[in-house]
């Protein structure tokens, strides 16, 4: 798994969103992003990531931060897990992996002694040239939107 730095330029993408939107890193040009990837929508862990950012999105936004969820689910069920939680910021349906491949995500996991190809939880905030500032890679799913905003 060969997955982006600090330091490195974010790849422009172009990927439908829950509510069929085209979003591209191009749209947040001058803006800090988060951009966190999660394994499934609907998961009790991604749930908890998720709706833990949904509660705290207005400390984010205050702190100038715009967020996109990523996972490899298709629109249909981001835009079904968006509507079921209430969530304020887009979900990419990346059902071609484009931006979790560019981001190097995508990669060998284990669950209960079972080894699999999958997503691993992972954030990257993103200053307004498109250059990674930081990466969170031992997401608390509870405590995600504290971990942006150390």
């Amino acid at each position: 798994m060969k997955t982006l730095k600090v330091g490195d330029k974010v790849p422009d993408f172009s990927v439908s969103d829950d509510r069929g939107n085209i979003q591209k890193l191009s749209n947040y040009k001058d803006q800090k992003l988060v951009i966190f990837f999660y394994p499934k929508a609907n998961t009790p862990g991604c749930t908890l990531e998720a709706c833990d950012l949904r509660d705290n999105y207005k400390q984010l936004q205050d702190a100038g931060y715009f967020l996109l969820g990523v996972s490899a689910d298709s629109e249909k069920s981001q835009r079904n897990f968006s509507n079921k939680f209430d969530f304020p910021f887009p979900l990419l349906a990346d059902v071609n992996k484009e931006v979790i491949n560019a981001f190097g995500v995508w990669g060998p996991k284990k669950f209960m002694g079972k080894e699999y190809e999958g997503i691993h939880r992972i954030t990257f905030i993103i200053d307004g040239k498109g250059i990674i500032e930081r990466i969170i890679d031992k997401v608390k799913t509870k405590e995600h939107a504290s971990q942006i905003l150390e």
